[in-house]
């Protein structure tokens, strides 16, 4: 028979050496992510206020290229981490493109409205992703 043990701590560990939490690189990816979307809204909230702050261009440029990247890589679920970062990325370049061009072609271009359009296009993105993912559950609770 098969024993399972509950909790140790690094007293139990051999040798002394320590043991690390389960999970614990999840956890680091939670954070990373939190300051990531951080960063992205700050980043968003200078452009909108017209800031003079040198993190300006830094960070609305790191917003520009991570909201519609977060959202096209939530859509692609069946690719590899590697694949759909690259392809999130490429992805997030032809938005930010595609919004400027279309901005410019209407002679409505201006730094609040590409911010304002692209913010919008990622919400939407990741909103359809949410609704196309609970309502495949809610079918497959359902036995159809």
């Amino acid at each position: 028979m098969q024993t399972i043990r509950g909790k140790t701590d690094a007293s139990d560990a051999p040798d002394g050496a320590e043991r690390t939490r389960p999970g614990s690189g999840r956890d680091l990816g939670f954070v990373l992510a939190g300051a990531a979307t951080a960063v992205g809204g700050i980043g968003a909230l200078l452009a909108l206020i017209e800031s003079d702050s040198p993190l300006r261009g830094p960070f609305t440029l790191f917003f520009l290229l991570a909201a519609p990247a977060v959202a096209i890589a939530a859509a692609l679920d069946g690719l590899d981490p590697l694949g759909r970062a690259i392809v999130a990325l490429a992805g997030a370049i032809v938005v930010d493109m595609l919004v400027a061009q279309g901005l410019l072609a209407l002679h409505l271009w201006s730094v609040r409205g590409g911010i304002a359009v692209v913010t919008v296009l990622s919400a939407l993105t990741l909103l359809l992703v949410l609704v196309r993912r609970s309502s495949g559950r809610t079918a497959r609770r359902q036995g159809l």
